[in-house]
């Protein structure tokens, strides 16, 4: 069998592979047993691309352990599958003819192989999120203090007192796990030194952007989705604007540029320079939040903390 682009289109159950330049359906079970026997096929054929879509975690054991046999798999956005696929004219849709689909978009496109999380990371990243969850559901319950009847308040207080409790202990699993680790333990003493990041952005950057300080400004800028692109056609010269990229990561760096436009003496002052020179805000912002993105890409590339300026 030619295998040069394998497409594997995952769910909770099975794992439905194709590949080109000849096609070759099968199917494995989404199993210890499966995932194993998936590997074992493609181990020493060749493979440019294995190509399987971001599924809400179904398709975690099977990337982890292509990565494990380092074999070229990349996890790619499933919009960009679905543009691809009416961009080709492929409206039907089944497990097996996405598999092929997945193939053909990783021959066609060839899609940026990029790091995959490793266990502990992934460990991270799930305390994050649910973090994430409870933070969003305190916020949730503090709204409904506003209206909520004499007699659920007190109930909804407790809530909100146990809901502290719950994400002042998430904070300090958080903690502990980055103390184990040396090395992620040195990255975010580099990172906590610039002003404006705090505990939730350094948690944020080490489980969700692994390929901070590993590329350079403009890959970073754009895997993260703050570098803009142009909307130019003919004589006219539009707005450039920002899509795409990690929203999480875009979240928790807001934030932190939020407090680095005061206290970091860098992005203040791009800030009000921007500012003074009558720049939409939305505009001076996504700017900003680039510049300390750049910055803590330098710094962890350099393994330099704030002290010892970075150049961006």
């Amino acid at each position: 069998m030619e295998t040069k682009f394998v497409g594997i289109d995952v769910s909770k159950s099975t794992l439905d592979f194709d590949c080109l330049p000849v096609s070759a359906p099968q199917q494995f079970a989404n199993d210890a047993d499966g995932i194993v026997a998936l590997v074992d096929l493609l181990k020493g054929s060749g493979v440019e691309r294995i190509v399987i879509e971001a599924t809400g975690g179904y398709e975690t054991a099977v990337a982890s352990a292509l990565a494990v046999a380092k074999l070229p798999v990349v996890i790619v956005n499933p919009r960009q599958v679905r543009d691809f696929a009416k961009a080709a004219g492929s409206f039907a849709k089944t497990d097996r003819l996405d598999a092929k689909l997945l193939a053909l978009f990783g021959e066609r496109i060839m899609p940026p192989l990029r790091t995959l999380p490793d266990e502990a990371q992934r460990a991270l990243a799930d305390l994050l999120d649910r973090r994430s969850q409870l933070v969003a559901m305190r916020a949730q319950e503090k709204a409904r203090l506003a209206t909520v009847t004499a007699i659920a308040r007190k109930n909804v207080q407790q809530h909100i007192v146990w809901l502290d409790k719950c994400i002042a202990k998430l904070d300090g699993d958080l903690e502990e796990r980055l103390r184990k680790s040396p090395v992620w333990c040195e990255k975010a003493t580099v990172l906590d030194s610039a002003p404006g990041v705090g505990q939730v952005t350094t948690f944020a950057l080490l489980a969700r952007l692994p390929e901070l300080g590993q590329l350079n400004r403009q890959a970073i800028a754009a895997l993260v989705g703050v570098a803009p692109f142009n909307d130019d056609s003919g004589k006219r010269r539009g707005a450039r604007y920002i899509r795409g990229g990690r929203a999480d990561v875009r979240c928790a760096l807001y934030m932190a540029t939020l407090s680095a436009i005061t206290h970091n003496k860098p992005i203040k002052e791009m800030y009000e320079r921007l500012t003074a020179s009558g720049k939409p805000f939305k505009l001076v912002m996504t700017a900003c939040m680039r510049k300390l993105l750049t910055i803590l890409n330098a710094m962890l590339k350099k393994n330099q903390t704030w002290k010892i300026q970075p150049s961006s």
